[in-house]
């Protein structure tokens, strides 16, 4: 693990002992309550912390709780500031999961799959999604803040309904979803667009993920205050927002607690743990977990065909000017990773400018290189392997053929990276892949590479996947079939501003 604090530059100073966040890009300190109210700092920097690692954490004794206790430590520690945790973390859980350990790691092979989809809308996001609106509204109220609040977010598929689902009708906040417009699963757009709700906008944009997200922070870029309207605040449920990474952090807890448990790793051994990646927030979780203590080993980034995080990885050279790949794992279809702000921010000791200069490069040139010693430190936590189509393809059909369990498109990307993995490292370390969706959200694509055919429509199609597999249709998806659709809206890219603009005057 890389020594995050030498010749590191001094970050603003602290209020009190609640305000702990800075932006990325240097604007100055507010409260963990502020920070995730916010969303996107003022600059357009993203909130950390830059003395996670020097605020001590009693690792030993957070994984002898229950998940729930996991949770609220976590959460505490890595928020504090927000009274009665424990509160907001039942209020997020409790019988809104499947599995009593919300995320059960589960023997695949020779390695394990934690499987994070048991929640209500089949993803990982429902464990940072369902915790998020909880956080929120407490926020409100230790911030005093009457305004209405409006979440944007930007999905490739699996966050728009899983914010839907944690935030529509709670009490004075609206959310709108933007995604690209046939550039997700048939069943991610169902879910979305059936979504009930009087707060809730859904609107599909022609154009891909990097297009949504880009308008999305072309709008808060344009209300610098957050303000958006009078009585009416802009917020973000996407992973740029630290209310939604630092629930993520639990799930390696869980994970590692799970081996301790079953008597395969002794407490202080090291986890390696390959991780689906497309906005880099999922894998950053494990990052910060690390730099609670935790002991993970190394951090495998698993990129499909969209291979521009394994790019940087390997060469510390970030360059979105490339092809773009529609593939069978859209969630992952990115070319701009936001969370890899962050990331930046923590390698290079904290220097903000350095962090600011590099993201106006890649706005204005589409590329910017790190120095040899910022990608050293990256390398000594992170490894990066990549899956294409057809490989993806193969990763599913020979981990049923060969364990019997079915795997979603990007847990194959996963499983493959984890082959590539073991391959090229001589490790005897406990690999814990992250799957981070049910393969029911993505049926066409699992049957074709079962060799199956794909007729009919995505209902027709996740029973017969139920048929072939022995799996029951979670029920979450199973009842898309009798919901009304909703939403219908299609924009241009370039109208994205406008839109938001319009929904923020009607519903203010």
């Amino acid at each position: 693990m890389f020594d995050l604090f030498k010749n590191r530059k001094e970050p603003p100073k602290k209020a009190d002992e609640n305000t702990v966040f800075v932006s990325t890009r240097g604007a100055g300190a507010v409260t963990a309550a502020e920070a995730v109210l916010r969303g996107l700092a003022p600059d357009g920097g993203l909130y950390a912390d830059p003395h996670i690692a020097e605020r001590p954490f009693d690792v030993e004794g957070c994984l002898a709780l229950s998940p729930m206790g996991q949770a609220e430590i976590i959460l505490s520690h890595l928020l504090p500031g927000f009274p009665d945790m424990d509160s907001l973390v039942t209020k997020a859980y409790v019988g809104r999961f499947s599995s009593p350990e919300l995320t059960p790691l589960v023997p695949v092979g020779d390695d394990y799959v934690l499987e994070l989809f048991h929640g209500p809308t089949a993803a990982f996001k429902d464990v940072a999604l369902c915790m998020l609106p909880q956080l929120m509204t407490a926020a409100r109220d230790l911030t005093g803040t009457e305004e209405k609040t409006v979440i944007l977010t930007a999905t490739s598929g699996d966050t728009g309904k899983a914010a839907l689902e944690g935030f529509h009708d709670v009490p004075g906040t609206g959310i709108i979803v933007f995604f690209p417009y046939q550039g997700v699963s048939k069943v991610q757009e169902m879910q979305m667009l059936t979504q009930e709700g009087q707060n809730v906008a859904v609107c599909a944009v022609r154009g891909n993920f990097d297009d949504c997200q880009s308008g999305v922070k072309a709008v808060f870029s344009s209300f610098p205050d957050g303000k958006a309207a009078p009585g009416v605040r802009l917020s973000s449920a996407n992973s740029i927002n630290i209310g939604r990474l630092a629930p993520q952090v639990v799930y390696y807890f869980l994970a590692y607690r799970s081996l301790l448990q079953r008597g395969k790793i002794r407490y202080g051994e090291a986890v390696d743990y390959v991780v689906p990646t497309g906005n880099f927030g999922d894998i950053l979780a494990g990052w910060y977990a690390k730099q609670l203590g935790l002991p993970v080993g190394r951090l495998i980034c698993a990129s499909n065909a969209n291979r521009v995080l394994t790019d940087f990885l390997e060469t510390g050279v970030y360059d979105r000017r490339r092809e773009f790949y529609k593939t069978s794992s859209p969630s992952m279809d990115i070319l701009v990773s936001s969370n890899l702000e962050r990331l930046l921010y923590y390698a290079n000791g904290c220097d903000a400018e350095s962090v600011k200069n590099n993201m106006l490069r890649l706005q204005s040139s589409g590329y910017y290189k790190i120095s040899a010693g910022e990608l050293r430190r990256i390398q000594e936590d992170f490894a990066a392997c990549c899956c294409d189509e057809k490989e993806t393809a193969v990763s599913i059909r020979r981990c049923f053929e060969e364990t019997g369990y079915l795997p979603d498109t990007h847990t194959a990307v996963a499983l493959h990276a984890a082959r590539q993995y073991r391959e090229k490292e001589e490790s005897d370390r406990p690999l814990v892949v992250l799957s981070t969706a049910s393969p029911f959200k993505f049926p066409a694509a699992v049957l074709a590479a079962l060799g199956e055919g794909s007729e009919g429509d995505a209902f027709e199609q996740m029973e017969k996947l139920a048929c072939i597999s022995g799996l029951p249709v979670p029920p979450a998806l199973a009842n898309l079939r009798e919901r009304e659709i909703r939403h219908t809206d299609v924009i241009e890219k370039t109208d994205i501003a406008a839109y938001v603009r319009e929904k923020v005057k009607n519903k203010s």
